[in-house]
Formats: structure tokens, C-alpha cells, sequence
């Protein structure tokens, strides 16, 4: 490995294996491409961590201790390249592995929070302006004045009327019902628990009464209060969306924003720029070097003995950081500062400024903080959206640098309008893959949609907000806010204007982890190799693209809670929705069967195909005439003292190779297979897929396994409190069996 290090231009010898032309060949690119090796570093830590998170058991702690002698085996093979650089990458696999169980190993464990209402009293860490009133996070909560600090934050929704403005530091005392993170609505779907594991959320809710100051406390978290200041400045500013808006860029808070708003925003393409990232830290900074740069041209003295670039650099970093602080350290933030640490470096040493490599420390950086990160969409989009564009930079440096020569006026314009169009069409291709997969949508007018409003956040927006936030301290803000809420209503409207277009957004099937997989691969093939084989990741991507068509949704699902079961036909969905069911989880069903709209199912119908035949008490449900069928019970309000399963399940039991209730069944068909109440209580949401002859039945609790962000199972309220009491304890909180 030697030769791979110290001269990048000779060629480097690979072991002959006689193995025909094929081997040759791909030995022969691989001898091509060798300074390109480090490249593939980041992706084997990132499939490290894929898999310790596609596991449903926690591994054992002798894979902790793997990494190292791999790893030291690789660098003693250093002058064998094939060998070294196998080692090397098992090592780095093995030690993303490794790091993201000591992520995990280090969380405090999720809590267990009493159903009923309580007392809480904690330290305001964070405040958010919601549409209607506001959300505090509090950490240090106590559920009562003798119980222990929490190990883990809560977030509670104040009353819209609670006149109460409280500032991060003060400490709070509130009425409120808080409830543990909930499940995934269906088997495989995004993981909330998963997600406030990592993130230390323990809960979350809302108050039942008003909030009462009890005063001040600790010194809140850095930037938590400035934060709050300058919310609340720009919303005052700013009245409406366009505040919550303006704010958002400035803090990273998107919870103000309304709900039309924000989905103005996603299905015209431009939710991006509520996001804190790449283009805004690049604005942020960018702004910062050049005012540094001419402040020192204005010094003849400092002109003339200092390199102004050298200078200002560490100042635009400087100031970047002090964004990255305010905005809450979000994972596209943390990736642009650490690629932005990297080329201010560069810059200070004369080297190039923006690479692949860098892009690659950068997300070394992210994983190591945050290795669940990974697996969100922030992530995934961000870094695949400059992955493409520092590729195709690299690509076609000479050709744009061919069309940059020439004196005819034309050419400069021509340059910036075609660079601004291939930026939003390539940026939009590269994350068109991750949208798809974790919102089953397709924006089809976002490249028209960036070249309106990218402009106005660079050139009007960001700068009218960056002057605000410095003339804050002496009271000025005004005049710059009400600029930057002009260029923010201009944004809203370009998006409520595409949003509005037929067919600006439309619901697709989404693309599954395997099929994401294999784009992720294909594009990363096609972006880090230079030589010819490079092509083979198209193919790769086409595969993973169309892998939505391979995917057979499931026939039956039934919601956590019982409330919620929907019925997929082959012309739409059907729900049977009883009181208190989930928009939440509709929402999401909906997406990821790339449906539009759900009907409900009728009161008493029978289809001519005879897919589905319902009364007033069953629904007979067989999509397809080869597949087994399954008996719905309906819900119906019983008669005083009568059990709605009691009237309606034993005269089905055994007439269907599965039998479906929303309410318990209570083991009256013990010779049919049942799913009922009692099922989802205790092992969260179901799918169904109906095979023929029989019905294949998957939990949320099955798919994702024992893992620590994973609950136990439920225990009835009388089986815990037996125990209890023969033990001689005393007895503990607990949960009502439904």
C-alpha cells in the first residue's frame, strides 16, 4: 500500500488471478481509479451502521472490540494494496458497527411515563412558536415534588390562551398529560421511538391548565435564549407565515410556520430552504468573508501586509460557527460546517477548496456524532445533493471552463442562468430518490420553482436577515425585517403559485430499503469513480428506482391502537375509522401506499368481483380470488352490560383463516387465528398479506425486535400488581389493558 500513498502516478500492481478477462478488467480500472479508495472509506462506516440498525437483537460486546485488530492488520498489509484495502474497509465496517452501539449503549433508557395526568415541574431549555401558542421543552422535569429528575427532556404544548411567555433558563410548573413517543404506525415504517432515543426525548403532551413561573433556574443552553429573543423580534416584525418563515431561516424553528404554508413549500420542491443547510451557512459565511475582506482592502496598511483571503477565512468560520450554535446543531448544519471547516483550511494552505474528499471528512464527522442520522432524510438528501454537484463539477470543469473564455457579453449571463438551472435539476435528481422513499411524493416543478426563489433567499433575504440579527442589540431591526419579510412573502407565493399547478405533486409507491439501497450504491458509483466502469452504477440506479414495482403492499392494516384498519383493493383503500382514530397514522398509510385518498368502508355492500361483502355486524374480505379470505367484525355500540366481542365473534370463529376486530376478543376462538384489541396492545401495529390458503401476519414488535428504543411488552394492570404485592412491593404505575 506504500505505492498507493507515495506516488499517486504510478500504476499499481495487482495480483494476477486467473480469472479470465473479467478479473483483468476490473483489476485494470481499479489500478485507474486507486487514489479514489479513501472515497469508499465513509461508506463502509455508513454500512457499519446500517448494520448494527437492521438487527432485531442487541450484538454482543465482542464485536466492540473487532475494529481494532482489523484495522491493525490492514495497516500491517500496507504493502499488499488488494489485501490491505479489503482489511481496511471490513475495519471501518466493523467500526461503524461498533460506534453506533456505543451510541446506543450510552442513551439513558426511554421512560416510563403514568397514564394519568400529573404535575411536572422543570427547567425551560427551549421554546417554540407554534401556529396556535407554544411548545416547551423542558429537561430536569420531576412528576411530583418527591420523585427524581428525569434523565430524559419533555416537550409540552401550552394552552393557546396561557398568557405565560416563558425564556429558556426558568423554571416552569405545569398541569399536563404526556405520553411516551409513539410506535411506528405500520411494520417498517419510519421509527419514532428510534428517533427520540437518539435525539433524548423521553415524551411528550400538552397542559390541562396554565403554566406557572416558579423563576429562575440553571443558565439555560448556549444560544437557547438568543434563540428565543430573536423568534420573538422577527415574529413581531413580520406578523403571519411569512414570520414564522423568516424566523425558521434564522433559527432553525420550523414549527411556526402554518400548515398550508409548509405544504405549499414541500409539494412546489422548495422545502429545502426551510431547512437550515449547505446554502444557507454558504450565504451566512460567504457574506462574512467578503465584508472582511473589503474592510481590510479599505486598510492600506493591512492590504499591503497581510493576504486578505488567509485572513477573513477564520472570520467567515467564525461566524458560520456562531450559526451552527444558534440554529441547533442539525444535521445538514453540522455536514456544511464541517465541509466548510475543511475548505477554509484549504484555503489558508492554497490548496483546492471543495472536493470529494471533503465532502467525505464531512461525513466521518456527522457519523461519528450522530450515527442514527444516517438512516433520516436530512442526511440522505443533504449529502447526495452535493455529492452529484461537486461530481459534475469535477466532470465538467473543463468544458465550463471553455464556455467562461471569450469576450462576447453574453457568455458570463448565459454561464450563471445555465449553472443555476443544472444546480436545482441535478440537486433535485439527487434527493428525487430519499423523497421518494420516506414521503412517497414527487415534485415535478421544483428546478422552476429553485430558479425563482433560490435568488431571492441569496441575494435579498438571507442578507436583510443577517443585518437584523446584527442590529438587534441597538434596537434597528426593523427596517432590514420588513425587507426580509417582503423577500420571504415573494418565496411563499412563488410556492403556493407552483404548488398550484396541475400535478406539482404526486403520490408514488415508495421506494423500499433494499431498492434505496441499491440507488444509494449506484449513485455513489457513479459519483466516486472516475473511470469508465463508473457506468455501471446507472443501471444500478434504474434497478433501484423501478424496486416500488417489486414491492406487494399488505392486504390488511390495523393501527397500534385498534382504531384504525384499512383494507387495500386493487381501485383504492377502504378504513374502517372508529372514534379517536389517528389522522396521523391515515396520513401516513396513505403515503406509503402511494394512495391519495381512503374511502370508508361502507355499512352494508358487496362488490361484483367479490373481493369484499359487508353487513351491518362483518365484512368478508378477499381481495383476490386465489388468496385466503379474512372476516372483518364491525363495530357496533353493544346494549348496556354486553361485550361487543361477546354478541359478534364466536358465531365466525373458523370461518376464515384470520378473524379481525378492533375490540378484544378475548380467546373465545381459540381454534381460528385471531387479531384483535389485545394483539396490537401488545405488540403495536399489524400487517396482513393474504398468500393462498393462508394469512402472513406481521407486528411492529416482530419486525423490529428487542432492541433498547424498542418498549417490552405490556403487562395487564392485575398481573403487575399481583406481582407487587408478592413480592411485598409496593405497587407500581401501570397501564390498563385495553
Amino acid at each position: 500500500m506504500s505505492d498507493l500513498v507515495v506516488d499517486p502516478k504510478r500504476p499499481v500492481s495487482w495480483p494476477s488471478f486467473s480469472l479470465g478477462n473479467g478479473w483483468r478488467g476490473v483489476a485494470g480500472a481499479l489500478a485507474g481509479d486507486w487514489h479514489r479508495l479513501p472515497l469508499w472509506l465513509p461508506v463502509a462506516l455508513g454500512i457499519g451502521i446500517l448494520g448494527y440498525f437492521s438487527r432485531t437483537t442487541e450484538p454482543s460486546g465482542v464485536w466492540w472490540l473487532l475494529p481494532a485488530p482489523v484495522l491493525a492488520a490492514a495497516l500491517l498489509l500496507r504493502h499488499r494494496p488488494w489485501l490491505g484495502w479489503a482489511l481496511g474497509y471490513a475495519g471501518v465496517v466493523l467500526l461503524g458497527f461498533a460506534l453506533a452501539g456505543w451510541h446506543a449503549a450510552r442513551m439513558p433508557p426511554p421512560l416510563e411515563l403514568p397514564r394519568r395526568a400529573v404535575v411536572l415541574e422543570g427547567q425551560v431549555e427551549r421554546v417554540e412558536k407554534l401556529p396556535k401558542g407554544l411548545r416547551v421543552t423542558l429537561g430536569a422535569a420531576r412528576l411530583g415534588p418527591d420523585e427524581p429528575p428525569l434523565v430524559r427532556i419533555l416537550r409540552i404544548r401550552l394552552r393557546d390562551d396561557d398568557p405565560l411567555q416563558p425564556m429558556p433558563g426558568e423554571r416552569l410548573r405545569v398541569r399536563a398529560l404526556v405520553r411516551e413517543p409513539s410506535a411506528p404506525v405500520q411494520p417498517g415504517g419510519w421509527d419514532f421511538q428510534r428517533d427520540a432515543f437518539f435525539s433524548g426525548l423521553g415524551g411528550s403532551g400538552f397542559a390541562l391548565g396554565a403554566a406557572e413561573r416558579l423563576g429562575e433556574a440553571a443558565a439555560p443552553r448556549p444560544f437557547a435564549r438568543l434563540r428565543r429573543c430573536i423568534e420573538q423580534r422577527v415574529m413581531a416584525a413580520v406578523p403571519g407565515g411569512g414570520g414564522a418563515v423568516a424566523a425558521a431561516l434564522l433559527t432553525g424553528s420550523q414549527s411556526g410556520i402554518p400548515k398550508e404554508d409548509m405544504q405549499a413549500m414541500r409539494d412546489s420542491g422548495l422545502a429545502h430552504l426551510l431547512s437550515v443547510s449547505g446554502l444557507h451557512i454558504a450565504i451566512v459565511m460567504g457574506l462574512g468573508f467578503g465584508l472582511l475582506r473589503f474592510g481590510i482592502a479599505l486598510v492600506p496598511a493591512l492590504a499591503l501586509r497581510f493576504d486578505s483571503k488567509v485572513v477573513a477565512a477564520p472570520g467567515g468560520l467564525l461566524l458560520g460557527f456562531g450559526y451552527l450554535l444558534l440554529t441547533g446543531l442539525q444535521v445538514p448544519m453540522l455536514r456544511s460546517f464541517a465541509m466548510a471547516a475543511v475548505v477554509t483550511l484549504g484555503v489558508m494552505l492554497g490548496r483546492r477548496a471543495l472536493s470529494l474528499r471533503v465532502l467525505a471528512a464531512a461525513a466521518v464527522v456527522v457519523m461519528a456524532i450522530q450515527p442514527a442520522a444516517l438512516l433520516g432524510p436530512s442526511f440522505q438528501m443533504s449529502f447526495a445533493a452535493v455529492l452529484v454537484l461537486i461530481a459534475w463539477a469535477e466532470a465538467s470543469g473543463r468544458w465550463m471552463a471553455s464556455w467562461r473564455r471569450g469576450d462576447e457579453w453574453w457568455r458570463r449571463p448565459t454561464v450563471l442562468a445555465g449553472g443555476m438551472v443544472l444546480t436545482s435539476l441535478l440537486a433535485g435528481l439527487a434527493t428525487t430518490p430519499y423523497g421518494l422513499h420516506h414521503f412517497g411524493r414527487l415534485q415535478l416543478y421544483g428546478v422552476a420553482a429553485n430558479m425563482a426563489a433560490v435568488p431571492v433567499t441569496s441575494f435579498l433575504v438571507m442578507p436583510a436577515g443577517m443585518l437584523a440579527v446584527a442590529a438587534m442589540p441597538f434596537g434597528l431591526e426593523a427596517v432590514p425585517l420588513r425587507l426580509m419579510g417582503l423577500g420571504v412573502e415573494l418565496i411563499l407565493w412563488v410556492a403556493r403559485t407552483v404548488a398550484s399547478w396541475p400535478g406539482a405533486a404526486i403520490s408514488a409507491m415508495p421506494i423500499p430499503p433494499a431498492g434505496l439501497a441499491l440507488t444509494s450504491l449506484g449513485l455513489l458509483w457513479l459519483c466516486l469513480w472516475r473511470a469508465r466502469w463508473r457506468l455501471l452504477g446507472l443501471p444500478m440506479l434504474v434497478l433501484g428506482l423501478g424496486s416500488a414495482v417489486l414491492v406487494t403492499p399488505p392486504d390488511l392494516l390495523i393501527s397500534a391502537d385498534g382504531k384504525l384498519i384499512a383494507l387495500r383493493l386493487e381501485d383504492g383503500l377502504l378504513l374502517q375509522r372508529t372514534s379517536g382514530a389517528s389522522g396521523f397514522v391515515r396520513a401516513n398509510w396513505l403515503r406509503s401506499l402511494g394512495e391519495e385518498e381512503a374511502e370508508a368502508l361502507p355499512a352494508s355492500a358487496a362488490r361484483e368481483d367479490g373481493a369484499l361483502q359487508c353487513d351491518a355486524l362483518v365484512c368478508r374480505f378477499q381481495p383476490r380470488p386465489e388468496v385466503a379470505a379474512v372476516l372483518l367484525l364491525r363495530t357496533a355500540k353493544p346494549k348496556r352490560g354486553q361485550d361487543p366481542a361477546e354478541i359478534r365473534s364466536e358465531p365466525y370463529c373458523g370461518q376464515a383463516a384470520l378473524l379481525v376486530s378492533g375490540e378484544p376478543i378475548r380467546g373465545r376462538c381459540r381454534n381460528s387465528r385471531t387479531l384483535d384489541r389485545f394483539s396490537v396492545w401488545r405488540n403495536g401495529a399489524h400487517a396482513v398479506w393474504l398468500l393462498p390458503g393462508e394469512a402472513r401476519v406481521v407486528s411492529d414488535r416482530e419486525w423490529r425486535g428487542s432492541r433498547p428504543w424498542v418498549p417490552p411488552p405490556p403487562v395487564p394492570a392485575a398481573r403487575r400488581a399481583a406481582a407487587a404485592l408478592s413480592s411485598g412491593a409496593a405497587a407500581p404505575r401501570v397501564d390498563p389493558a385495553p
